[in-house]
């Protein structure tokens, strides 16, 4: 019986499921209603260039290591290693500003916040169970995405939906008039500009499906395109429904999405937003899972080429999962979260969420000269896709993206200002950027030693 082939509308609804988290919804909320136009910005000048590179790096270049086999083919050791190690460090990173959420909506499903030790508890929990099931094949389970992705747009549009209605009705929190639709230049709604590119990012897991489809050539790049307008759109309708419910400036950006609702059903608790809650952190579970695998896998292969420290390639001799990259995220995540009560921050998990943003982007700044230098080293490379234009062009496509994510990156993690509220929620992602940078570098040189001595 002939293999039932991978249909363009497949692709779509698999790069929804990987790269859409609902959690990010609320800090876009807070640019405010330049958003929208950030967001086109954005797909047109981010996303497509993006789009089409990684289509052709990730159909051509086929293994296991994704980025990281990207930049060190072109760059060598030492840069797949920056790669590797900046891609896996978010991820526990990620998981621990997620873990932080919990216990903040356990206090909106119960009626009573839980303290301290409870709050450690409950986050070290959640940071465990996702550990355990990416000790298991069932972290790839296909159920899993598709239960996780239906959730995360199903709260989107419902978001949106109220926020129409709301606004009839009430009218809205901020009021769309041409001048507030026009962008915002001020750092602090330029430092969210980076979760508009973090949602843009991960669409390559879709090369890996290449093999299944009827004509990858066509279907990668439309997926990938279609995939990122689509979760665009998505994104935008909820920011709505948090924009027309809640003022700019006081949009949380941890519980903004719950708050919205509360606000627009007039409902702070019962079992309508209960329910909401727990669909939520439902969501948050899909998001650690559904990223878990490839991030492991990531670090396994670089552990497994000397690039990562040999804990990250350890796996499980029953199912071949990376046990051990699996582990670290818990580690890492763990202390984070015991330590975050006594770091005097009043928004902990914008500071972690940030610091994940930072050290993810990071990782993707080398892809585009990588694939520019692959381009003229590897010209023999059987290259299912390649992206179509000139070498001028092929340049202004790398180039345009690659400095999109600099910049991004410095309204992220550089205080632009040196008043007392600008360093007291910037200044953390900067420390906490060097520190991972520099862990990274030594790692490099311990690596590189061992490497050598062998």
């Amino acid at each position: 019986m002939e293999k039932k082939k991978f249909r363009l509308i497949d692709a779509i609804l698999t790069v929804i499921c990987v790269v859409f988290v609902a959690e990010a919804a609320a800090p876009v909320a807070a640019i405010g209603n330049s958003q929208y136009f950030w967001w086109i910005f954005m797909m047109i000048c981010f996303l497509l260039p993006y789009g089409l590179i990684s289509s052709e790096l990730g159909t051509t270049y086929t293994g296991d290591g994704g980025l990281y086999d990207w930049v060190s083919k072109a760059y060598g050791h030492k840069w797949g290693a920056r790669a590797s190690w900046y891609y896996w460090i978010n991820f526990p990173l990620w998981m621990a500003s997620l873990a932080i959420v919990f216990p903040q909506m356990i206090g909106i499903i119960t009626g009573h916040t839980p303290g301290t030790a409870v709050s450690i508890i409950v986050e070290l929990a959640f940071i465990w169970i996702v550990t355990l099931i990416a000790y298991t094949p069932t972290a790839d389970s296909v159920w899993i995405l598709n239960a996780a992705a239906v959730i995360k747009v199903g709260l989107a549009i419902l978001i949106g939906v109220l926020g129409i209605y709301g606004g009839i009705k009430n009218g809205l929190a901020n009021p769309i008039t041409f001048g507030f639709l026009l962008p915002s230049f001020d750092a602090d709604s330029l430092s969210y500009i980076s979760v508009i590119i973090f949602n843009m990012l991960g669409f390559e897991v879709i090369c890996t499906m290449s093999d299944s489809m009827e004509n990858p050539k066509k279907q990668i790049p439309q997926a990938i395109v279609a995939g990122g307008v689509v979760i665009a759109l998505i994104y935008m309708f909820s920011a709505f429904g948090i924009g027309a419910a809640i003022p700019t400036s006081e949009v949380s950006t941890d519980s903004g999405l719950i708050d919205a609702l509360m606000l627009l059903t007039g409902k702070e608790g019962g079992l309508f937003i209960s329910a909401c809650a727990i669909l939520f952190l439902l969501t948050l579970f899909g998001n650690m899972i559904s990223w878990s695998t490839g991030v492991n896998e990531v670090a396994a292969y670089a552990a497994d080429n000397g690039d990562m420290p040999a804990v990250f390639s350890k796996r499980s001799a029953k199912n071949g999962m990376a046990t051990g990259a699996a582990t670290m995220n818990a580690i890492v995540a763990s202390v984070i979260c015991v330590i975050a009560p006594f770091i005097p921050n009043e928004d902990l998990f914008w500071s972690f969420f940030a610091l994940n943003l930072v050290m993810f982007l990071m990782s993707y700044i080398p892809v585009f000269p990588a694939f520019l230098k692959l381009r003229k080293t590897d010209p023999d490379a059987t290259r299912t896709f390649k992206v179509p234009g000139s070498e001028p062009v092929l340049k202004i496509l790398a180039i345009v993206p690659m400095i999109l994510i600099i910049v991004s990156i410095i309204f992220t993690a550089v205080p632009l200002s040196f008043d007392s509220e600008t360093l007291a929620g910037t200044l953390p992602i900067t420390i906490g950027a060097i520190i991972f940078i520099v862990i990274g570098e030594l790692l490099i040189v311990f690596e590189e030693h061992k490497r050598n001595a062998a």
